[in-house]
């Protein structure tokens, strides 16, 4: 663990991986909610996390130093079920890398209990951990100029779902009609760090049917 001082009244931790991001994450709202800390914002990220509005950051940076930080707790909280069609244009490309047939891709993923370990990129956009370091997935080649809102995808270790359109990089793997950013709600954001995530499948929306090329015969009643 490095400790850094930022300004005047804040402090960027540095860890040695995600796992010990979220840990410490976890430990500091325990601590302001057990008024151990006085911080305004405690923000993570992929392996570092950020106390920002200390009242004594020279304090709170020699008791981290020393800090032992304890195992992630399991949440209390229910799960948070996300519905999703596994339909996404890179379905094959991912199977194909993890090795099984593409039915696979939507059993593996669903079956697994994700927590969101940050957020970032755009509005209501949480990086998501969960599946086993084998299912790790390149970001494409050529990333995309437009990847719709509501597109589940996979990145390296992550799952993430796109609040709106924009660019992107990442394996589209399905699609979702959850809102994940209104303005109107508190808090915003559907997904916050820590929230524990399962995503359930939902039938594909079938493609209208084409009309017939056969005309009716006409002695038919």
């Amino acid at each position: 663990m490095r400790v850094l001082p930022v300004g005047d009244l804040a402090l960027l931790v540095e860890l040695a991986d995600g796992d010990e991001a979220q840990a410490l994450h976890a430990e500091l709202l325990r601590r302001r909610a057990a008024g151990l800390i006085r911080v305004r914002e405690i923000v993570p990220a992929a392996r570092t996390v950020l106390l920002d509005g200390l009242d004594d950051p020279v304090r709170v940076g020699a008791e981290l130093a020393a800090l032992e930080i304890p195992p992630l707790p399991a949440r209390a909280e229910d799960v948070r079920e996300i519905p999703v069609r596994y339909d996404g244009p890179d379905l094959a490309d991912v199977a194909a890398h993890w090795g099984v047939p593409v039915a696979e891709v939507a059993r593996i993923h669903a079956a697994a209990e994700f927590r969101v370990a940050f957020c970032g990129f755009a509005p209501g956009f949480g990086y998501l951990t969960g599946l086993p370091e084998r299912y790790d997935v390149p970001r494409r080649a050529t990333p995309r100029t437009s990847v719709p809102a509501g597109s589940v995808a996979l990145a390296g270790p992550y799952t993430g779902m796109y609040p709106r359109s924009s660019p992107g990089g990442w394996q589209l793997i399905g699609t979702t009609d959850a809102v994940l950013w209104d303005h109107a709600r508190v808090p915003a954001a559907l997904l916050t760090p820590g929230v524990r995530v399962r995503f359930v499948p939902s039938p594909a929306v079938p493609s209208p049917a084409a009309p017939s090329s056969v005309a009716p015969s006409l002695g038919a009643r």
